[in-house]
């Protein structure tokens, strides 16, 4: 044995960022904002079905369409992203992660955003707004101390995602206050999660995919990153960001056209088709696949094919929450020590939100049907967040296991 060993021995055994005080829940970044953003997914959709259906009256002056789309969008999609953040930026940095009481604190305040919302009426829309705001400036703040701490600079651009977010937060706010018109703020917020998807997605699924096939003794590994995925990239911002500025020009047509088979080639390097026997992994390929699907939307909606709406849930629903709920299922099980296998109700979960981000977007397109197709992708995203949270809420909440 070198003497090189057991430190490397005992550096192993020491669980990175876990809190020696306070619960559990508070222990690393993915186990209170995996555990909120699967109940809120549920619970929010529930308020708005109960809304919609005349059961109550959701947000008073703030509007209950507004704070749907809001807490779809800033609300759940924000816990998942940082709980995804606060666990892979220490990954990429070297750096203790936050926990404890810091991390406490910091979920405290994206629970008030959800509650100052719903009691917008009580204290003040613009109260409200201004507590709601607070979350993703302070989650960058803390990406970018992180990120810049470690010197890990090829990741700041993962900070453009998150200013664009805030700013597009920020920016809808401003329009529902002023009742003006919030849809470019919306489609800022969505494309700058697809942008997050395209450079994240674009590293962990092809990795893990790698991993995997070298585990079961397979070497037809996927494409590595070359100059190709950054024109990939390149051209689907563009897209993206002419859909945000103006959604019905042609050239938004043509760069969506162009960016969507970029995409499509992109997904089919990394081989998705030989990780069929792996449920966790074969997902990640799928909700990848509605990234240039989405850019193909774009240029339907662009051309007056397809509504903006449509297009919205199809990007929304597809390429972020299914990326997101991928995500959380393979993070939760491999930061917790446990196998890193789909069960059955995690499968189910997975099966009713790709069928929910199918379903959806034809509510537009099939007026005649619309209110049975809103049921029916209401009741499979319930279902798909349910099942996370029947399975996961435990996980998260207990300690890690310990490997033998």
């Amino acid at each position: 044995m070198t003497a090189s060993q057991p430190a490397a021995r005992v550096s192993r055994a020491v669980p990175r960022g876990l809190s020696r005080t306070g619960p559990v829940l508070f222990s690393y970044g993915f186990r209170p904002f995996f555990l909120a953003g699967g109940v809120w997914a549920v619970v929010a959709m529930v308020l708005w079905i109960a809304t919609i259906t005349g059961r109550i009256d959701l947000a008073g002056d703030y509007g209950a369409p507004n704070w749907h789309a809001h807490e779809m969008l800033f609300g759940f999609a924000s816990a998942v992203l940082a709980g995804f953040l606060l666990t892979a930026v220490p990954n990429w940095t070297g750096r203790l992660p936050v926990s404890g009481w810091p991390l406490a604190g910091l979920f405290g305040l994206w629970c008030a955003g959800r509650l100052a919302l719903l009691a917008a009426d009580r204290i003040g829309v613009v109260e409200a707004a201004v507590i709601d705001g607070l979350f993703l400036p302070v989650l960058l703040g803390i990406c970018t101390r992180e990120i810049v701490a470690g010197r890990k600079w090829k990741d700041l651009k993962i900070l453009g995602g998150l200013l664009a977010l805030s700013l597009a937060n920020a920016v809808f706010h401003v329009a529902v206050i002023g009742g003006g018109d919030d849809h470019m703020a919306i489609r800022l917020g969505v494309a700058a999660y697809v942008v997050l998807v395209m450079i994240v997605g674009g590293r962990i699924v092809p990795s893990f995919t790698r991993n995997w096939l070298n585990k079961v003794g397979r070497r037809d590994f996927p494409v590595p990153y070359n100059r190709f995925d950054t024109a990939a990239i390149l051209t689907g911002v563009a897209a993206l960001a002419a859909w945000t500025a103006v959604p019905a020009h042609p050239a938004t047509a043509g760069l969506g056209i162009v960016a969507a088979f970029l995409h499509a080639i992109r997904l089919r390097r990394w081989r998705g088709w030989t990780t069929l026997p792996e449920k966790l992994l074969v997902v990640l390929h799928v909700a990848y696949a509605f990234v240039p699907l989405g850019l193909l939307a774009i240029a339907f909606s662009a051309l007056g094919y397809l509504e903006e709406r449509s297009v919205l849930h199809v990007l929304s629903v597809g390429a972020i929450a299914c990326m997101m709920l991928a995500v959380m299922t393979r993070a939760s099980l491999g930061h917790t020590g446990r196998p890193l296998a789909a069960s059955r109700l995690t499968v189910a979960a997975y099966v009713a939100l790709v069928l929910c981000a199918l379903v959806r977007p034809f509510g537009e397109v099939l007026p005649d049907a619309s209110e049975r197709i809103y049921a029916a992708a209401g009741l499979l995203w319930i279902v798909a967040f349910g099942l996370f949270c029947l399975e996961y809420a435990p996980i998260l909440a207990r300690k890690r296991r310990t490997p033998l």
